[in-house]
């Protein structure tokens, strides 16, 4: 008999974790889906429990993670990850970056797995080249709102680094551009959820500042196609996964309002605030090294994503 991978996912019970649990039980692996629910949802995994693949640990993973058996790869995703979480929760945040992320290397370390970090496209900061490759090395303010994950992130990566050069540990990092699709909160404060939200139960859309900023939306699958195919590979610095389809978040707001329009004929309201404070103006990623090394680029297109994403949301109200 074949040996079956364990895989184990911190974080699990994320949006970005709790897809990836469903995308390696369906490749034939047996899951640890390891979470403390901070930011995370049981009901997320909760169509998982009782399949014999998958196992559920509620834990901090800034504490010690012990872990019976065998484990091939652990994904470490455990983070809050839109800034109303890492404003409401920086020490949190801080310390899953940095406390979690050196658990987790521990644990890979102690049973000799491969490790992939979830890393982001907020390691680019406000950033001054366009589009982002990652080569560059970031334009972000340490000491600003944002700076508890841009910088938790950073170290993150560093610590990730060091573990392959100085124990010559198997790791991988993911740089994640903006996602979205089913199982997002809907009051995580990112765009998406904020606009298909107000727009759906008939309140003003808020875009911030006059919505000239721009930002490149990639819908889920596609994101955890690109994270099991760099796993697998033998890729070991950071690689871009996003959508380089570009837009402003005014035309982004625009296309949410006409889609659910079209699905509740509700005709929601485009309201402005002031921008806060170190709001990247431009996000797109340069995704040159992932389909050099990875065969890997987006196949949803946004209008397709976006009415899948919608239609989940108006079906759970």
């Amino acid at each position: 008999m074949s040996h079956q991978p364990t895989t184990l996912i911190t974080g699990g019970a994320g949006f970005l974790g709790s897809h990836l649990c469903d995308r390696f039980i369906d490749e034939g692996h047996r899951v640890i889906a390891i979470d403390n629910f901070i930011t995370g949802n049981p009901d997320n995994i909760a169509h998982l429990f009782g399949n014999k693949n998958f196992k559920f640990i509620k834990h901090d993973v800034t504490e010690f993670i012990y872990v019976e058996g065998d484990v091939d790869h652990i994904l470490h995703f455990a983070s809050p990850a839109s800034p109303i979480d890492y404003l409401n929760l920086p020490i949190q945040t801080l310390k899953v970056g940095s406390l979690g992320t050196h658990k987790a290397l521990g644990l890979a370390k102690a049973k000799n797995a491969r490790f992939l970090l979830a890393s982001t496209s907020e390691v680019y900061g406000d950033p001054l080249e366009h589009p982002q490759k990652e080569t560059y090395w970031g334009n972000v303010n340490p000491i600003g709102f944002r700076g508890v994950y841009d910088e938790a992130k950073r170290f993150a990566e560093a610590i990730t680094m060091a573990y392959q050069r100085y124990h010559h540990l198997e790791t991988r990092i993911v740089r994640i551009f903006n996602t979205y699709g089913p199982r997002m909160r809907l009051n995580d404060g990112r765009a998406l959820p904020a606009f298909v939200d107000a727009a759906i139960n008939g309140r003003p859309m808020t875009v911030f500042g006059d919505g000239s900023q721009t930002r490149s939306f990639c819908y889920v699958s596609d994101l955890v196609e690109g994270i099991y195919r760099l796993l697998l590979s033998e890729e070991t610095e950071p690689v871009n996964i996003g959508n380089p389809s570009e837009i402003t978040i005014l035309e982004f707001a625009n296309e949410v309002k006409s889609i659910v329009q079209n699905l509740t004929g509700k005709d929601a309201e485009i309201t402005f605030k002031e921008l806060p404070a170190d709001d990247p103006k431009v996000r797109q990623p340069n995704i040159a090294k992932a389909k050099e090394k990875l065969g890997w680029e987006p196949k949803i297109n946004r209008e397709e994503g976006l009415k899948k994403t919608i239609d989940f949301f108006y079906n759970s109200k």
